[in-house]
């Protein structure tokens, strides 16, 4: 589960943000919606520890998160937040499997090889596995970005954007592996989008 309340931020004294209260239960799936410039990115980031907030609270089950310093909120966040960016970030001299299982050295557990298998199989990249991720398309490494933020089996997965690059028969296979994972590991998802696609299968929502 997370949470927010009375959650603020401040890019500059003419750049301020004040954020309706949320929730999102485990095994639950909400979307953030709202037009360009309402803070829809900077309220997904803020939930992931990426920025701090100057007011107001976030809570990952159950635990008060919003204080954590920097090496606190980084720990934190491998082990327990998957992130799904609105542009895929990977260490290219490394193959896609070894991106994958980056995520799991740097939440320190084993090497989920068997895992990163499964989800590139499902995901439709398996036959990938073995290339840099430069030599993708950009709807591949958007599905690599996904498995990438399941390795961990996080408990809160957050997603920008996530099916913006891919066509009609990926992006049903990206929102079937969501609920299956979600379902399975007890997670919540929180999606920022646009997607028509997503708005149709989804009912839960919050508009900024």
């Amino acid at each position: 589960m997370i949470a927010t309340q009375n959650l603020t931020f401040s890019y500059s004294s003419e750049k301020n943000f004040s954020f309706p209260d949320f929730s999102c239960a485990d095994r639950e799936t909400m979307l953030i919606l709202g037009k360009s410039g309402k803070g829809k990115t900077t309220f997904l980031h803020l939930m992931a520890l990426l920025l701090k907030p100057t007011g107001g609270k976030i809570q990952i089950n159950n635990q008060e998160i919003s204080d954590f310093s920097v090496s606190t909120a980084a720990d934190f966040r491998a082990k327990n937040v998957g992130i799904i960016y609105q542009k895929p970030h990977f260490v290219h001299s490394l193959s896609v499997m070894e991106n994958l299982l980056l995520a799991n050295y740097l939440a320190g557990r084993s090497q989920a090889k068997d895992l990163a298998k499964h989800l590139a199989e499902s995901l439709g990249f398996a036959e990938h596995l073995h290339k840099k991720t430069t030599q993708l398309s950009q709807g591949e490494q958007q599905r690599v970005s996904i498995a990438r933020a399941l390795m961990n089996k996080p408990s809160v997965i957050l997603a920008d954007e996530p099916t913006s690059s891919l066509d009609d028969d990926n992006c049903l296979k990206v929102v079937d592996l969501l609920k299956k994972q979600i379902e399975e590991i007890g997670a919540s998802l929180v999606v920022v989008t646009h997607d028509q696609r997503l708005k149709d299968v989804v009912e839960k929502r919050i508009n900024l």
